[in-house]
């Protein structure tokens, strides 16, 4: 009988610093379709213009082997500065943004708007027909919101996948 250890699945936030060159985020997908791992969420965005560096927050899951593996081989991946398992490495802040469209009229628009307001999402754009809400929080959040949404004429949304950081004065540099 096998170790539950070694097939309970886990979900990891995994961030990774990287020069900003081309080609880098090719690679990092790369590796996980090559391998058949599962991106759930991928953000990349540049943080330090002078030293040319990017930080790519990776949402994965897979057992504990799976998800070891996963960072050794992006630790191998040339030109990585840094890969850190924040999901592992203690409390985190993880949040994601939405814009979400809604179109309708009468009451289900002000229905829309009573909900916004109880989740904090801010309307960002306004027609007589239509709402675009600006929302952030966790992915759970989100997901009731739109949930929400769509008896009262969600449209479209576009999210941007998970951005997370350490709590406290713990940092990926140190």
């Amino acid at each position: 009988m096998p170790d539950p250890a070694e097939t309970a699945q886990r979900a990891a936030t995994i961030a990774v610093l990287v020069e900003n060159e081309a080609g880098i985020l090719a690679r990092v997908v790369g590796l996980f379709s090559g391998r058949g791992y599962n991106i759930e969420s991928l953000t990349v965005a540049p943080v330090d213009e002078a030293k040319r560096i990017s930080r790519i927050t990776i949402v994965t899951s897979g057992t504990e082997m799976v998800i070891e593996q996963i960072k050794a081989q992006l630790d191998r991946l040339v030109p990585v500065h840094k890969v850190a398992d924040l999901t592992l490495e203690g409390p985190h802040v993880a949040r994601e943004m939405a814009l979400i469209k809604v179109v309708g009229r009468g009451e289900n628009r002000l229905e829309a708007l009573r909900l916004a307001d109880a989740f904090r999402a801010r309307v960002v754009d306004a027609t007589t027909e239509s709402f675009v809400f600006e929302m952030t929080g966790s992915g759970d959040k989100l997901d009731a919101f739109i949930a929400l949404m769509r008896p009262l004429g969600l449209a479209e949304v576009s999210r941007t996948g998970v951005v997370a950081i350490a709590r406290g004065p713990r940092s990926i540099h140190s």
